[in-house]
């Protein structure tokens, strides 16, 4: 890693350990308006933003709101999480605080809406180390596609080969590895199944965070 000099974090699963409670919210959020959730409904979420997953409710589970009402509603139950619940990951901390002290610079690129990244960022203190904040939302992109990426680094200033991608799901690192990032995977327990996988693809993995300050 001694050619890294911009680092951009996911999230959810990444930094906090939030991705348990997404889909006890989605749950919640869909029985409230007297839906049924489907059996495999937690998978059909893993890979849609904010804007697709409520379109998703009003399809599949016939929410007669508009789009924007169903997203705002689902973030008002996580937002209470996100204030009261939910923890850092391990090693997060020790980790940025290192990429500060070497000079990297750090942003975050996410699927969550910027409300609940800046309770995250303002409960733990992240804002000292998060230079900026991209989400899915307000780039009209998906980590389907390496968009979010490409902006991010062009912020930080960093060629793709000295930008490493922090990522816990399979889908966005295969985005961001096949865009031509470095990028690590941080293993979350959500995601046990797709191990193997993550592992194989990425440049890096680490069970916690402050595993990456063991790398030269």
């Amino acid at each position: 890693m001694q050619n890294i000099k911009g680092v951009i974090f996911d999230l959810d699963g990444t930094l906090i350990d939030s991705m348990w409670i997404w889909g006890d919210v989605a749950e919640a959020y869909l029985r409230s308006h007297g839906a049924v959730p489907h059996s495999n409904f937690r998978e059909a979420l893993r890979t849609l933003n904010t804007t697709e997953e409520a379109q998703h409710y009003i399809d599949v589970y016939g929410i007669d709101l508009p789009v924007d009402e169903v997203a705002q509603g689902r973030d008002n139950l996580m937002k209470e999480y996100l204030k009261d619940v939910v923890e850092l990951k391990a090693g997060v901390l020790q980790a940025l605080k290192e990429l500060k002290k070497r000079g990297v610079r750090m942003c975050i690129a996410t699927a969550t809406d910027r409300p609940l990244v800046e309770v995250s960022i303002e409960r733990h203190g992240l804002d000292e180390y998060i230079e900026h904040i991209f989400t899915c939302t307000e780039e009209n992109t998906s980590k389907s596609s390496p968009d979010i990426y490409f902006q991010a680094a062009k912020f930080l200033g960093t060629d793709i080969s000295e930008t490493l991608v922090v990522e816990d799901a399979l889908y966005a690192i295969k985005t961001a590895s096949e865009a031509g990032f470095v990028v690590a995977g941080v293993y979350d327990k959500v995601s046990d199944d797709e191990q193997d996988e993550i592992k194989s693809t990425c440049d890096y993995y680490w069970v916690t965070m402050d595993e990456m300050l063991k790398e030269n």
